[in-house]
């Protein structure tokens, strides 16, 4: 029975000699000399607009006003329904929240301003009747 996660053996010396003397006779791979170390520079300091244009971050500015992820669950059939709509369908979903909550914000602006007039009505009524 062999192990999965069997560790491999470690190289012959006939193997370690035959990696090495294939590493020496690599010409795309040439060992630095140390004068060459000593005149290594980093990256941005050799070639500092290359360095500059690879460390910008590619793709869209960032929004003043981002998004905030949250988990919800739907049924499966409004997700696929929204989903049938194309690309966009989550903006358009966030649409149709937006609305609905500013009407919900109207519906209940509307309740308290008639809980206020019905309660200065009640209010009138009783300084009128001198029940105040």
């Amino acid at each position: 029975m062999t192990k999965r996660n069997a560790r491999p053996q470690p190289a012959t010396d006939d193997e370690e000699a035959r990696i090495q003397a294939q590493i020496a006779n690599d010409p795309d791979a040439p060992e630095i000399t140390d004068d060459e170390a000593a005149q290594m520079r980093p990256f941005a300091e050799a070639f500092p607009d290359l360095h500059t244009a690879w460390k910008r971050r590619p793709g869209r500015p960032k929004a003043e006003v981002t998004k905030v992820a949250v988990k919800l669950r739907l049924d499966p059939d409004v997700v696929e329904g929204y989903r049938a709509t194309g690309p966009g369908w989550q903006t358009r979903m966030n649409d149709v929240l937006r609305r609905g909550m500013s009407a919900t914000d109207e519906a209940e602006a509307i309740d308290q301003q008639a809980k206020r007039d019905a309660q200065a009505t009640v209010k009138r009524r009783r300084v009128e009747t001198g029940r105040a």
